[in-house]
């Protein structure tokens, strides 16, 4: 089940506006609460859809990087043992397959230190959709609350 922002389950009870409630300031204190700790565990459920639906894109998209890499490797293989026999054509064997190894080496290597620097700028997986519901939730409570502290419970 995929939930966003504007879709997330919201279990807790709506907040009344001030002008229509007359509730003590210990029952509202009690009623943020509850709909607080409902709010909490919402906004987990949210991340926890979130977290699971990209880990299982990140597996099937992994998934396909693998076969694709070996058959990428089989290729490679066929085209390595070509540029050798080519190669040779020209110089020894030996040193035709010495000379297309230190290529490989130096090549593998700028490819290790560019997707070094690749992951180091990557940052960390967060679930954007939840944190953005919590910064919401928390901004509408703050408002709520200050309207009510505003228009005076003067019980």
């Amino acid at each position: 089940m995929t939930h966003t922002v504007n879709d997330r389950p919201a279990t807790a009870p709506r907040i009344q506006s001030p002008a229509n409630d007359h509730r003590s300031t210990a029952e509202l204190v009690k009623l943020a609460a509850e709909q607080m700790s409902t709010l909490v565990r919402d906004e987990l459920k949210l991340a926890q859809a979130e977290l699971a639906q990209k880990g299982k894109r990140a597996g099937v998209g992994v998934g396909m990087f693998g076969g694709a890499g070996v058959v990428a490797l089989y290729g490679v293989g066929a085209l390595i043992a070509a540029a050798i026999l080519g190669l040779a054509t020209v110089l020894p064997a030996w040193l035709s397959a010495l000379v297309i190894g230190v290529v490989l080496l130096v090549i593998a290597g700028v490819l290790a230190l560019s997707g070094k620097s690749q992951v180091s700028k990557a940052g960390p997986p967060m679930p954007t959709d939840a944190v953005a519901g919590v910064k919401a939730d928390i901004t509408t409570i703050t408002h709520s609350a200050r309207n009510h502290h505003e228009g005076g419970d003067r019980r």
